[in-house]
């Protein structure tokens, strides 16, 4: 008597099995995909908005200067653009309505600052038709004695740029834009921080202004100028802002060499500062921009840095 075969009811069991964790692993991936495509949106949504958060802080320092231009009065701290823009959540600047308060707003926090950069020396002014003067020269070197810098840092800064001005079309270096730029120079972190207290570079050459810069660059710009002068300078432009350079000459004396090339009363170029805090990021930009005729305020330069909230880590 022939014998049936029993069904294999095993191996349909280990089949079924093996479909199921294929399906499964098939599903996980798909969430996985899913649940990461939403989280790369959502990070974008949130990078874009920031940085449209900080072209309303830059608009705010373009309306202040624009509006400081009318008066045609001199650059002095004395003035609205000078006082900072506290930290302030942004949901009190746009709340429209009893519905859209403060309390139902995002936990965005944004501030800014501008600050002259006209109040430091202009490392442009280094270079006269096509080589280094050697009475700017001084200026840099007195400067870099300042800020505990040897002489050689203002000839290695010169030689450098010189180098970059005169080179060849063909093979020519990326001049520097920045002062962060002088690192290809051969300027090291410490030397660059200790430099962007009393140095700047802008696009052209400009005189450093006499109402916002501090007694050491005063100090340093101003040949026979000693920093008890030069403070006394400071004090005298808190309480009337200089209208000219007789009026600081008027206060200094004769002795110490202000010379209109160097120095002056008024600023074309400032830097506007903002920052956005929302929840564990921050945002934070930095613009140059150009006060020129015609009530016209123009951004030169601008960048961008984020970065964690400590507090919120």
């Amino acid at each position: 008597m022939t014998r049936r075969p029993r069904p294999a009811r095993g191996a349909a069991l280990l089949v079924a099995m093996v479909l199921l964790s294929v399906v499964a692993t098939l599903a996980a991936g798909m969430v996985w995909q899913q649940w990461r495509a939403v989280q790369v949106e959502t990070a974008e949504r949130s990078r874009v908005q920031s940085a449209w958060m900080l072209v309303g802080a830059l608009d705010w320092g373009r309306l202040i200067l624009r509006e400081d231009a009318r008066s045609g009065k001199p650059t002095s701290l004395n003035e609205p653009w000078a006082t900072p823009l506290a930290e302030a959540r942004l949901s009190s600047f746009l709340a429209a309505d009893r519905e859209n308060n403060a309390d139902s707003g995002p936990e965005a926090f944004l501030s800014g600052r501008i600050s002259d950069a006209q109040a430091r020396y202009n490392l442009r002014n280094l270079l006269v038709d096509n080589k280094v003067d050697p009475l700017q020269l001084a200026i840099l070197q007195r400067l870099c004695t300042t800020v505990g810098l040897g002489p050689d840092t203002a000839s290695l800064v010169a030689d450098g740029l010189l180098a970059a001005q005169q080179a060849s079309a063909d093979n020519a270096p990326l001049p520097p834009q920045q002062l962060a730029d002088l690192a290809w120079l051969g300027l090291d972190a410490t030397a660059l921080e200790r430099l962007a207290s009393v140095v700047v570079l802008l696009p052209v050459a400009t005189p450093v202004n006499l109402n916002t810069a501090s007694r050491e660059v005063l100090a340093g710009v101003v040949s026979g100028l000693d920093l008890g002068s030069a403070d006394r300078l400071v004090q005298a432009r808190v309480r009337t802002p200089l209208r000219s350079v007789a009026d600081a000459v008027a206060i200094v004396g004769a002795g110490p060499k202000l010379q209109e090339r160097d120095v002056d009363v008024k600023s074309a170029y400032f830097e506007v500062q903002g920052r956005l805090r929302l929840e564990n990021r921050v945002l934070e930009s930095r613009s140059l921009v150009e006060r020129r005729s015609g009530l016209q305020v123009l951004a030169i330069q601008r960048q961008q840095q984020a970065s964690l909230n400590p507090a919120a880590q």
